[in-house]
């Protein structure tokens, strides 16, 4: 089977790790990951399923998954400078100014261009501030499930 997409918009924080905790936390509790939900639709929308959480920890719940991963942010445990498998990677200014023509996106822009998602290998994850007049207004975390 081939890997599959997810991503996430949430509201901005200064610290990124922090904020990818709370998204993991909120999507485990809403049950929003595999093997609860096998393939999940992105983007997440507002009334989407959440069954709630089938396992007593994020850890068990990969481990239930299993090589599959949970094809959801549960995989992803870290922010880090470089990337790698279970961790999110800031996407490199450079590559926002060639996507978008700044390094301040937008969330209008990202949702209109994610053709870096064609650079980001299975069990990865980047991440992006975007803004809104100028200022930060979300984060944005983006990545290949590990099937």
């Amino acid at each position: 089977m081939g890997a599959h997409p997810y991503w996430y918009f949430v509201k901005y924080q200064p610290n990124p790790q922090k904020a990818l905790d709370e998204l993991r936390e909120s999507e485990f509790k809403a049950g929003r990951y595999n093997p609860v939900i096998p393939f999940l639709d992105f983007p997440v929308a507002p009334g989407a399923p959440a069954p709630g959480a089938q396992h007593s920890s994020i850890e068990e719940a990969m481990e239930d998954a299993a090589e599959d991963g949970t094809r959801s942010i549960l995989d992803i445990h870290a922010i880090a400078e470089e990337a790698d498998f279970f961790v999110a990677a800031a996407l490199p200014g450079e590559v926002l100014e060639w996507l978008y023509g700044t390094a301040q996106p937008s969330r209008e822009m990202v949702e209109q261009n994610m053709d870096f998602l064609a650079d980001v290998e299975r069990g990865h994850c980047v991440y992006m501030v975007v803004y809104k007049d100028g200022k930060p207004s979300e984060l944005f975390f983006a990545g290949y499930s590990f099937d």
